[in-house]
Parts: C-alpha cells; sequence; structure tokens
C-alpha cells in the first residue's frame, strides 16, 4: 500500500473508499484508510461515521480491521477450503458474516505446481482477484486450522468432565471437551477445536447418534473422509428432467431381440452391465457387451456432471450406498432391469477360438435384458446342467478368453474378500470370505474384453483416452523383495524384464503354504497402485498395453468419459432437444483439451473411497467379534514391526496387533531385512506368513481396531497412553443371533 499512487489527502468521498479497498494489497481497515488518506483527529471521527452510513448503505461489509465491497471479498484475505474440485482447491472466506440468504462467494485457489496441497478444513492468507464470472485466490501462506472438525465419541468420567474418544484406530489419546453442545454420553459426535491451543479441548459441534447403532459405522467414514453423501434440491431436480428424455430406436440400434442378461450380486442396486454371445461357425464367438448409456442422461456442464465429478464415484458400505449419480438415474432409468428398455452403449466383440478379440465396434443401442441373474444362481445352473443356451454360450465364449488370458499369464494373486450380512434391522448375521466362482470369472473377462475394445478403439481414432494404468513395481520396491526372496534362498534377477508371469512363477514353485503365502504377501507389496490418467503407460497386473475402464458409467465417472469421448470419435452424439439439458453428450471442451485434471481427481476420490470402505468392513468385523473377547482364532501374520507384530484371522479377515510386550519377558529383536522378530534366549520367532493360534484380546467397534496375544499368554500387555476406552467391548446389540442370514447388502463388485 506504502508503495502505490498518491493519494488526495483529506476525508475521501464514497468512491475514492470503494476504489482503495478494492485496491489495496493488505487488509484494509479503519486504520488503514486513515493513514493512506492522512486523516488526524477529528477527520478519524468523521470517517468512522463515513464507514457505518456506507455499510448501512450496503456499500461495504466486514469489520473495522478489514472491510470489502459489498458482495465482494477483500483484496487479501484469509479463506478456508471447503471442497477439491478435479484437484483444484474450492474456497470461502473464513468469517463469512453475511445472513443466510446470502451464500459465501467461492474462490477458486490457484496454487503452483500439479494437484492441490491443500486439503478441505485448511485456512490460506489469500490475495483474490474477481475474474470473469467468479473470484480466484492466490495462496500468500497457510494458516493453522483453526476449526478442523474431529469424529469422536463423547465420555463422561467420574467428575462430570467430557472427554471425545477417537473412531480412527491411529488416535490413542482422548481429547477434554470444553463444550459439549448438548451432547450425552456415548453419542457420536462432530466435533472442532475450541480454542488455539491444544489445552484448550473441543467443542461439539453436530451430535449424530448412537456410534453403534445400525448404519453408524458408515455414517463414520462417510464424515471422516469427507465424502459428499447428500444431493442438492437443483441436482434431485435435474436427475428428474433427464430421467424424462425420450427413448426412440430411430437413431439406436435395436437389441431388443438378443436374449442379453445381466449376471450380478444378488443384492445389487443397480445393473450397469449385460452380455450375450453366440457361435460364429468358427470355433469363436460374436459377443455384445451391453453398458448403461449414462452419458445420455448426464451431460457434460450440467448439475449432475458437476456433482458426478464432485464424487468421482460411488462407494459401497455393507449397509448403504453414496452413489455417484441420484437413485432416479442410478437405481432406475440407467440401470439394465429385466423386461424393460433402456438406453446402453453397446460394446460388439469379434472372439476367436483362440479367445483374441480381432474385431469390434461401438453403437448406441436400445436393449430389453432378458433376464438379471444372481453369481450363485447362474454358477448353480451350469453346475447342474440346467442352463439355457444362451447361459451356455456365455461360459463357451469365456473359455476363449480365459485361454487368450491364460497366454497374456496377468498377475495371479490370492486377494480374499470379506463379506458382510446384515438382516432387515442392519444386525450382523454373519462375516465369512467371499467365495470366488465361475460365473465372476466369466462376467469379469467379458468386461475386461470391452475395456480393452474402448481404449483401443479410441487410440485408432487419436481420440483422447482416461487410461486405467498400473505401472510395474519401481526398482526400489523390486530391490526390497529381492533382498526378503534371499533369505528363503530364493533369487530374483532384476536385470531381466519383469513380467506378471515372472512373480506367477515364483509363487507356484513354491510347495509349502506357509512360505506360499509370506511370498504372495511380498509379491503384493511390491505392486505399484493403479490409477487413471491420459497417458498410457499399460497395465501390468492384467498384462496388457491398452486398458480403460469403460462397463461402469453409473458408478465410476472414468467410464463415463471414456463413453464421451466414444460419443465423439464414432459420431454417435444424441442431443437432448427442448430439455433444459445440455445438447452434447461428447467430451467437454476443457475435458478434450486436458484430460489430466479430471484423472487425478477421480483416482484421489477412488482411494478416498477404497479407504472408507475397508475401514467400515473393519468396524464392522471388530463388532461382530466384540462378543468373543477370549476366544482363541487361528490366525496368519501379516506385518511384522519392531513393536509387534499383526495378524488375521484365517477365514474371516480383521486385523489386530499382538504387542512385542506381551510376547514374553525375553528381549526380541527385529530383523528388518527379513522382517522376523526373534526371541533372543528362546529363539522363538514370528514372520510375516505365519500361522499360529491367538487369543483375542480386544475388539474396538468404534476404531476397527482388534488386540490378540498368545494362546498361552506372556507377560501383561503394557497399556497404551492417554484414556482407555470403555466402549472398546461395546457393538452386541449390532450382532445378531447365528442361524438364518438376512439380507446381504454387501456383495463386492469382483467383475469390474
Amino acid at each position: 500500500m506504502a508503495n502505490g499512487p498518491k493519494l488526495p489527502q483529506g476525508l475521501p468521498s464514497r468512491k475514492q473508499i470503494l476504489d482503495f479497498i478494492a485496491n489495496a494489497d493488505e487488509p484494509a481497515g479503519k486504520r488503514e484508510i486513515a493513514r493512506a488518506f492522512g486523516l488526524k483527529g477529528q477527520e478519524k471521527i468523521q470517517l468512522k461515521a463515513l464507514l457505518k452510513d456506507m455499510a448501512d448503505e450496503g456499500l461495504i461489509d466486514g469489520k473495522r480491521t478489514a472491510y470489502h465491497r459489498m458482495g465482494g471479498v477483500p483484496k487479501v484475505t484469509v479463506l478456508r477450503v471447503i471442497e477439491i474440485d478435479e484437484g483444484e482447491a474450492v474456497a470461502i472466506p473464513d468469517s463469512w458474516q453475511p445472513d443466510d440468504a446470502t451464500p459465501p462467494p467461492r474462490l477458486r485457489v490457484r496454487e503452483k505446481g500439479k494437484g492441490s496441497a491443500l486439503r478441505v478444513g485448511e485456512r490460506l492468507l489469500a490475495r483474490t482477484e474477481e475474474a470473469g464470472k467468479g473470484w480466484i485466490a492466490h495462496p500468500m501462506k497457510k494458516l493453522p486450522t483453526r476449526a478442523d472438525q474431529v469424529l469422536g465419541v463423547v465420555e463422561i468420567d467420574g467428575t462430570g468432565k467430557g472427554w471425545l474418544a477417537p473412531v480412527d484406530k491411529r488416535e490413542r489419546n482422548s481429547v477434554p471437551i470444553a463444550d459439549l453442545g448438548g451432547a450425552e454420553n456415548g453419542q457420536l459426535v462432530l466435533a472442532e477445536p475450541a480454542g488455539k491451543g491444544p489445552r484448550s479441548g473441543v467443542k461439539v459441534t453436530d451430535v449424530l447418534g448412537d456410534p453403534l447403532a445400525p448404519r453408524a459405522f458408515s455414517l463414520i467414514a462417510i464424515h471422516k473422509h469427507g465424502i459428499p453423501f447428500v444431493f442438492t434440491p437443483e441436482t434431485l431436480e435435474e436427475g428428474a428432467l433427464a430421467a424424462k428424455l425420450p427413448l426412440t430406436a430411430d437413431r439406436r440400434e435395436d437389441l431388443r431381440h438378443l436374449p442379453i442378461v445381466a449376471i450380478d450380486p444378488s443384492d445389487a442396486r443397480d445393473h450397469d452391465d449385460a452380455i450375450w454371445a453366440e457361435p460364429d461357425g468358427n470355433g469363436g464367438f460374436r459377443a455384445v457387451v451391453a453398458i448403461a448409456d449414462v452419458s445420455f442422461y448426464v451431460r457434460p456442464g450440467s448439475q449432475l456432471d458437476r456433482e458426478a465429478r464432485k464424487r468421482g464415484n460411488s462407494v459401497y458400505f455393507p449397509d448403504r450406498v453414496v452413489p455417484m449419480l441420484p437413485e432416479v438415474l442410478s437405481a432406475d432409468v440407467c440401470s439394465l432391469r429385466s423386461g424393460e428398455d433402456r438406453a446402453a452403449m453397446a460394446c460388439h466383440l469379434h472372439i476367436a477360438a483362440d479367445g483374441r478379440i480381432v474385431e469390434w465396434r461401438f453403437t448406441r443401442a436400445l436393449v430389453r435384458i432378458a433376464e438379471v441373474i444372481a453369481y450363485e444362481e447362474a454358477q448353480t445352473r451350469i453346475d447342474e446342467g440346467r442352463a439355457e443356451p444362451n447361459l451356455i454360450n456365455l461360459w463357451d465364449a469365456w473359455r476363449c478368453l480365459e485361454s487368450a488370458r491364460s497366454n497374456r499369464n496377468p498377475l495371479e494373486l490370492e486377494l480374499p474378500e470379506r463379506r458382510v450380512v446384515l438382516d432387515q434391522s442392519g444386525r450382523i448375521t454373519e462375516i465369512a470370505l467371499r467365495e470366488r466362482l465361475d460365473a465372476h470369472r466369466v462376467v469379469e473377462d467379458f468386461m475386461i474384453a470391452a475395456n480393452v475394445a474402448a481404449a483401443k478403439a479410441l487410440e485408432a481414432k487419436v481420440a483422447p483416452v482416461v487410461y486405467r494404468i498400473h505401472e510395474p513395481p519401481s526398482r526400489e520396491k523390486l530391490v526390497t523383495l529381492k533382498d526378503y526372496l534371499a533369505t528363503f534362498d530364493r533369487k530374483l534377477a532384476l536385470g531381466q524384464v519383469i513380467t506378471p508371469g515372472l512373480f506367477n512363477r515364483l509363487i507356484k514353485d513354491v510347495a509349502d503354504d506357509a512360505e506360499k503365502a509370506l511370498i504372495m504377501e511380498a509379491v503384493l507389496r511390491s505392486q505399484t497402485q493403479a490409477y487413471y490418467g491420459p497417458r498410457n503407460a499399460g497395465h501390468f497386473g492384467l498384462a496388457l498395453a491398452s486398458y480403460a475402464h469403460f462397463t461402469s458409467p453409473i458408478r465410476r465417472y472414468a467410464d463415463l468419459l471414456v463413453h464421451r469421448a466414444l460419443v465423439d470419435a464414432y459420431g454417435l452424439e444424441q442431443p437432448a432437444p427442448q430439455s433444459g439439458l445440455p445438447a452434447t453428450s461428447g467430451l467437454s471442451d476443457r475435458d478434450r483439451d486436458d484430460l489430466s485434471r479430471v484423472s487425478d481427481a477421480i483416482s484421489v476420490a477412488e482411494r478416498r473411497a477404497m479407504e472408507a470402505e475397508r475401514e467400515t468392513i473393519d468396524r464392522y468385523v471388530a463388532a461382530w467379534l466384540s462378543a468373543r473377547v477370549g476366544e482363541v482364532f487361528q490366525t496368519r501374520i501379516t506385518g511384522v514391526r519392531k513393536f509387534g507384530f499383526f495378524a488375521t484371522i484365517i477365514g474371516l479377515g480383521g486385523d489386530g496387533l499382538v504387542p512385542v510386550s506381551t510376547l514374553g519377558r525375553e528381549r526380541f529383536s527385529y530383523n528388518e531385512r527379513s522382517q522376523v522378530l526373534e526371541g533372543e534366549e528362546s529363539g522363538d520367532s514370528y514372520a510375516i506368513g505365519q500361522i499360529l493360534p491367538l487369543r483375542l484380546a480386544e475388539a474396538n467397534p468404534l476404531t476397527g481396531a482388534l488386540k490378540f496375544e498368545l494362546e498361552n499368554g506372556g507377560s501383561a500387555p503394557v497399556e497404551p497412553r492417554g484414556r482407555p476406552l470403555p466402549l472398546k467391548h461395546r457393538g452386541k446389540h449390532l450382532v445378531g443371533q447365528r442361524g438364518r442370514p438376512g439380507n446381504i447388502r454387501h456383495q463386492g463388485r469382483g467383475k469390474r
């Protein structure tokens, strides 16, 4: 401000004050205005009255330490991040004061570098500017988070003092509550820091209810990870409008005569894919993979599209689904229900006798699904010899695809998936590992074939592609794996080309089951995490050079982008005339020019969903086991650290810690290279993959944490620092009587 142009001295006019506020490089309050215009004595009193009049007239807003134009934002101000949109932070003024009828302005934060280093809830000092119809913020520095919300359970101790017990297994200490906000003992709440210092405690802002009630575990994950789960009225209204778009066969390929079937989990709420096949007379097959034509209903730039981009994907919990699209679309109009006409994107495949896809084409089609069949039912019909010709054709075509898959030799790791079974009231009736059927493999291989065809079809047109990328293991991870395998007298030559088949042979050559489990765990840890991106790097795990996600546009935004690219590349546009929706169903100009930003954003959203789903399953498992504390289970060690080892219950899942302090009074040394804990006196050792009986010592449904101890006991376990959680053995009212299974609410999406 001091370096700016010289201002006229004396009491300024209203316009001069507005211009000064708009152009100031730092917060412009009463003191700064007075100094800039050289005001003294009586003039300062007149300025105070003038500023009050301008506020009353609606010309300015804010406090006397920092004013801004009404409806605008100060040139320099404190912002709070409220969401991450496509990798870019969106923030609002941290102390927005207008009445509720005036929403706070949203500013897009322009950070240096790729992606956002900011997180939801963080505060920053920023320089702002109005650009077009919106506001842009340029960060100056991060500020301490003032109101970072935390989830926890209220505990009232014997003195009447409130404590917030954490629901995150990584947090071990409770926090004092300065303001209960009406919350009662045992309730799940949202809270925020009550002051600046760590001793200020927290104040409760929202009471969410009983933390162990049915549906509470998923609610914990939703709030903890900031997953959007409520659609705005505008989005719901637009969804209802889109659902009324007329379906006609004049601009679509009519495939209603084909007995296409959808094979899905028994409790699936949406059906976005269906398949059909018939012999071609030469040992191969003609096939159709019909996928819900979501791009016809969800058009770029619409409110539906903006909401779907923000969510990135649907999130599946045992007790609920947080959908990417409103239910009128996800569970109704877009879902491929049997006996009803539906819009589809059809992938026509010609499968050779050796399983190679020798021809493909894409059309917009009209389909009528002949039947929706559960995986188990389809498998039973095949096994009992009572399958219809269509199912038999699908299995025969799959054997061709399976032959090609075997020749590719993709990575084969046994990754068991836990299944939570709930009854109608949300009580647990069973938790078990999901059985892997041929029916799952049939659908999975058809989906992989269609995904490959989509990627190659777009490449043929030199069109933008959102690839599903799984890069080979890094050299650093391979060196770690090599060193680990050396402890088993097994070699991994790093000079050779690393392929999935190399790992498969490594695992297959191990005869001992315990050793095989150890090596499989090590191979799994060496793999990179898959992600989305516009530059192809192949899919290492599937041994494919080009791969894109095309088959689940109801629940994945990446698939919707691939559909839109196909619409553009193959001239499949279908306008939505006189509907009030955007006309185009292809890619937006922004996405066509640069897919990197949205690819990064949906990759982050996917990881968020995976973590939330996994944590929720852990909480259900802990609730199920909380009634069985003291029982001995057969377990397998999954990780070893110097402070103890982690083990999982065989056939059930549920990871728990065995602290080294409970292993005995002798000293245990940790070999980081071989990842083994070994007793210096007894020689007892604990290594990854080892199977041993352990007693369940603790099960905490709130955090999903388990704690085990040796079957025959050891030294007394050391109490964790901080206050213990008296709720750790609760959760019995979530566990129903074993016997007749209830509705299966979480079947997984193995085919995807």
